[in-house]
C-alpha cells in the first residue's frame, strides 16, 4: 500500500537556550541550595507544560509526591483538547510509524489497537498519507474523558466510520497491531505487563515517542500544564529483554531527537532522545 505524498511541515523552532543555561548554572555546588527550592516553586506554577521534577522508583511513589495544585490524572476534560494540531500533520518521528503501518496494512493486517491514542490522533494523521483499506477497524484506548472527546470529534470528522473507542485495555486481545505513540510513559503498567495478560497478544507492536534511558528505569513527575502526573522512563535493555521473553523480536528501531527530557538536579537521569520500535512476535 503506497503512502500518499506528504504535505510540507514547518520546521520546529529552536527555543529555550537561555532557560537551559540558567538551569545548568543552578546545578553548580552552592547555587543549587538556593536554586532547587526556586525550581520547585516554578514547577508547581508552570502552565505551559513539559517540565519535570524528581526521581521515583514507582508510579505509586511519584503519585504520592505529586503537588496537589493541579489534577494528578490525565482523565480531565482539558486533556481531551490537547494535540489537535497533530491531527493534521506528521512530525519527523512519525515517519517510521507511517512506513511500518503502510507495510502492515498492505500485508493484510486490519485490526488496530491504539494504546493511549487520545482522540484518534494517529488515525487521522496517518490517514492523510495512507489509503486505509475499507475493512480497517481502528480501536483507540484512553481514559474516559478523552474517549468522550474522541467520540464527539469522530461524529463530525470520521465519515469513514472506521474509528472506535474503548476505556478497556483488555480489548487489545486478539488485535493484529498494537500502536503506542507518546503514550507508554503515562501508564501505571508497562507494555510487557499488558501483553503478558492477554490471551492472544497482537503479533505486531509499533512503539513511538517513548522516553527511554540507556540504563535506568524510573518515574518522574511531568507538569502538563493541565495536570501533574507520574511519567515513566524505561531502560532500553530492560524493555527489550521483557519483550523478548514474550517472543517479540525487534524488526526496526529509531531514535527521535525532537524530544528530550532534562531533569533539573538529577543529570544522570536526563535523556537527549526518545525511542521507537517495531516488534513482531515470533511465528506469527
Amino acid at each position: 500500500m503506497a503512502a500518499k505524498a506528504p504535505h510540507p511541515i514547518a520546521p520546529h523552532p529552536i527555543a529555550g537556550n537561555l532557560r537551559r543555561m540558567a538551569n545548568e548554572a543552578a546545578e553548580l555546588p552552592g547555587i543549587r541550595l538556593v536554586a532547587e527550592p526556586v525550581y520547585r516553586r516554578r514547577f508547581v506554577r508552570e502552565r505551559q507544560g513539559n517540565t519535570y521534577l524528581g526521581v521515583y522508583p514507582s508510579f505509586e511513589a511519584a503519585m504520592a509526591a505529586a503537588p496537589q495544585v493541579l489534577p494528578n490524572t490525565y482523565d480531565t476534560a482539558a486533556a481531551g483538547e490537547l494535540y489537535r494540531s497533530r491531527l493534521h500533520q506528521l512530525t519527523v518521528s512519525d515517519y517510521p510509524v507511517l512506513h511500518w503501518m503502510s507495510r502492515l496494512l498492505a500485508a493484510g493486517q486490519r485490526r488496530v489497537f491504539d494504546l493511549g491514542g487520545h482522540i484518534g490522533v494517529s488515525y487521522y494523521a496517518l490517514r492523510r498519507y495512507l489509503d486505509y483499506p475499507p475493512d480497517l477497524h481502528w480501536l483507540v484506548h484512553d481514559v474516559p474523558s478523552v474517549v468522550d472527546a474522541g467520540r464527539q470529534w469522530a461524529r463530525d470528522h470520521d465519515q469513514w466510520r472506521q474509528l472506535a473507542f474503548s476505556t478497556e485495555v483488555a480489548h487489545a486481545d486478539g488485535r493484529d497491531i498494537l500502536i503506542a505513540s507518546g503514550a507508554l510513559q503515562y501508564l501505571d503498567y508497562s507494555l510487557p505487563e499488558l501483553l503478558s495478560r492477554l490471551a492472544r497478544a497482537p503479533a505486531h507492536v509499533v512503539v513511538n515517542l517513548t522516553p527511554m534511558h540507556p540504563e535506568l528505569s524510573y518515574f518522574t513527575l511531568q507538569n502538563l500544564g493541565t495536570a501533574i502526573c507520574p511519567y515513566r522512563v524505561s531502560a532500553v535493555p530492560q524493555f527489550l529483554e521483557e519483550m523478548s521473553a514474550l517472543d517479540y523480536t525487534v524488526v526496526d528501531r529509531w531514535e527521535s531527537f525532537e524530544r528530550h527530557l532534562r531533569l533539573p538536579f538529577a543529570p544522570r537521569y536526563s535523556i537527549d532522545r526518545y525511542h521507537g520500535f517495531y516488534l513482531k512476535q515470533k511465528g506469527r
